[in-house]
């Protein structure tokens, strides 16, 4: 499938000079939404992932239905003080400031295989501090898988060496 049709381009979103990539033409059309989160569930497959994680909110629309097609497990990453139990946090940096991320405790057990899943790879600011999320918790991180990858951007080269799968890559 040409996936770059299925995502929709808004200029000057959400500041002037912005192009923004939208999924939800994606989202929106059933059947590629399915073929989308399945081609991403092979290349999980591959790599032995024995649980999901997702960070908040685009994360979860990849994650979840990732984790539901594997049959194993899905673990919200979220930002500070949204998650009920008791949590481990990472901060990491933004454009301008810093921002924290949290994870359960006992959402990832010492030594499983995760695959990270959202909808963008952009800078890679979310997605490393995602990743040590789950190395804190003695997670493996095994593969990252994506929708998008802003390739400019350098996403990928904070990802230490992780498989990474996305759908369309723009650079």
């Amino acid at each position: 499938m040409n996936w770059s049709e299925k995502i929709r381009e808004v200029p000057d979103f959400p500041q002037p000079g912005i192009l923004f990539r939208d999924i939800t033409p994606l989202l929106a059309d059933g059947q590629a939404y399915r073929a989308a989160i399945d081609e991403l569930a092979a290349f999980a497959r591959r790599h032995g992932a024995q649980v999901v994680v997702g960070p908040e909110a685009r994360g979860f629309v990849v994650g979840a239905p990732l984790a539901c097609i594997l049959g194993v497990g899905f673990a919200p990453v979220r930002k500070r003080g949204k998650l009920p139990a008791a949590t481990v946090a990472v901060e990491y940096a933004l454009e301008y400031g810093t921002d924290v991320l949290e994870i359960h405790r006992d959402a990832v057990q010492p030594g499983q295989r995760v695959v990270v899943a959202d909808d963008l790879l952009a800078t890679g600011g979310t997605v490393s501090a995602t990743v040590e999320l789950v190395r804190k918790l003695g997670g493996v991180v095994v593969a990252a898988a994506f929708f998008i990858e802003l390739a400019a951007l350098g996403g990928r080269r904070r990802l230490d060496g992780i498989p990474v799968q996305t759908l369309v890559t723009y650079t």
